[in-house]
């Protein structure tokens, strides 16, 4: 149970504040939009997005075992981070 509630929190504040989470609010502000139909769709995108990333987490880790994928994942994140920045400061 422990494991499962590490994995949520994770993810919980992983996603607070991203792109996904404004687009939603977005989304729900809008007048023709209900909001039980936002909070369907953007529950049944984070489940199918949620669904893709552990399939391909699960086959990866198969074919992947010996290259350490925290270390891929981090660098990766820090990659996007700056490129972030990078946009920042040149306009984009």
């Amino acid at each position: 149970m422990s494991q499962l509630f590490a994995i949520f929190i994770t993810v919980f504040l992983a996603e607070l504040g991203d792109k996904t989470q404004l687009a939603t609010v977005l989304f729900a502000t809008e007048k023709e939009h209900h909001p039980m139909a936002v909070f369907v769709a953007a529950a049944l995108a984070l489940v199918a997005s949620t669904a893709l990333a552990v399939l391909l987490g699960t086959m990866a880790e198969k074919y992947l075992s010996v290259i350490p994928l925290k270390l891929v994942a981090g660098i990766g994140f820090i990659m996007i981070g700056m490129w972030t920045v990078w946009g920042h400061y040149n306009g984009s």
